[in-house]
């Protein structure tokens, strides 16, 4: 089952929480990499990395050992986008102090055949597995869902699972984000709190 949360992206930033979802005060889901408290992805702010007090090295400013897909909104075009890149400061944005970026694994939408290739480049972890999912797609309106499996299933079923269900067949883009016990969601009708762990950062909703 997929619990689905549709905003604008404008109303979306990546957080830093060190907690679970379901027990912060905000609404929205879990977002990219991490090891204990240090991001393995990119989750950045108008230039700012959220978690800069871990230094360099886990501060979100890099998707580490891998070039991975990242999501990009860019503030002055109101437009997504996924770009892969090792650091955030590669990414293509009109104006570095207006804009976010999350770190994940393409999910190639609008590519049937290539899109494993490309997931298994990014070494997406344990993508045969029976496991939570989670992702953040957008539409050709430029609505972003945030998702979530509640129910265990391979990358390449969550994926199909996302393209046929949202997005009224106008899926235009997406990541895979972190997932299992950190796929995680709180919202005003649900919340999902995977297996309970604390996640670094999650894609929050603003309003």
């Amino acid at each position: 089952m997929l619990h689905v949360l549709k905003t604008r992206p404008a109303n979306v930033k990546p957080q830093l929480v060190q907690n679970n979802v379901a027990l912060t005060p905000y609404y929205g889901i879990n977002g990219g990499f991490f090891y204990e408290k240090s991001l393995l992805s990119i989750a950045v702010v108008n230039s700012l990395a959220v978690n800069e007090e871990q230094g360099e090295y886990g501060s979100g400013s890099e998707n580490a050992k891998y070039a991975r897909g990242t999501l990009v909104w860019d503030g002055v075009k109101d437009q997504l986008s996924v770009q892969i890149a090792s650091k955030a400061s590669e990414l293509k944005v009109q104006d570095h102090t207006r804009f976010w970026a999350q770190g994940g694994i393409s999910m190639s939408i609008g590519n049937d055949t290539g899109w494993l290739a490309q997931a298994e480049q990014e070494n997406a972890p344990f993508p045969d597995d029976a496991r939570l999912r989670s992702a953040a797609v957008y539409d050709q309106l430029g609505n972003i869902y945030l998702v979530v499996s509640s129910t265990k299933g391979s990358l390449a079923a969550f994926r199909e699972a996302v393209i046929e269900k949202i997005g009224d067949n106008k899926l235009a883009g997406g990541i895979f984000l972190d997932g299992d016990g950190s796929s995680q969601l709180r919202s005003a009708e649900a919340t999902l709190q995977g297996d309970s762990r604390p996640v670094v950062q999650m894609l929050r909703i603003m309003k």
